[in-house]
């Protein structure tokens, strides 16, 4: 009967020690974020690539300023860095003085990368004269940050894929 017992006790001690410890609190769910419209992302960025080569077209420097932040910095091939809207404008200026009349200019956004608040752009641009004739053909890559709702250029650079003929 003493066996019994001792068994009865031990087993009974066990099954409280065994209520009394705490289940693992379950592991909260980790919610991904939701991934960003990419694609709707690029479509918003070439439609300001298309006003920007439409302002540069018309040689507009306050339109063109208007795509870029007051802070940008811009670096294009074989000139300083422009940093500041005052700096950009001047160099606007100076190259709608430079480029001839009747030439047409076109970019293409070929990626983005980034969410809906900060992307990296890679594009394309392209010259035309009047004729139809290109005359420049270059690359570029643009940081776009959105502020109040609002895609402005914080970063550019370019460089030529051959000297404007």
């Amino acid at each position: 009967m003493r066996k019994t017992t001792f068994f009865t006790t031990l087993s009974l001690c066990t099954l409280l020690f065994a209520a009394c410890q705490q289940a693992p609190a379950p592991k909260p769910e980790v919610q991904e974020a939701p991934k960003p419209d990419m694609a709707k992302v690029k479509t918003e960025i070439q439609a300001l690539e298309n006003a920007w080569a439409a302002a540069s077209n018309a040689r507009d420097a306050a339109a063109i300023l208007a795509f870029y932040a007051d802070d940008a910095v811009s670096m294009s091939d074989d000139k300083p860095m422009f940093v500041g809207k005052a700096a950009i404008q001047k160099d606007s200026e100076t190259w709608f003085e430079k480029s001839k009349e009747g030439s047409t200019l076109v970019y293409e956004t070929l990626e983005v990368f980034g969410d809906e608040n900060l992307v990296t752009e890679t594009g394309t641009g392209t010259t035309k004269d009047a004729t139809g004739k290109v005359t420049y053909a270059g690359k570029y890559m643009a940081i776009w940050e959105k502020r109040n709702g609002k895609w402005l250029c914080i970063r550019d650079i370019s460089n030529d894929d051959a000297k404007e003929k």
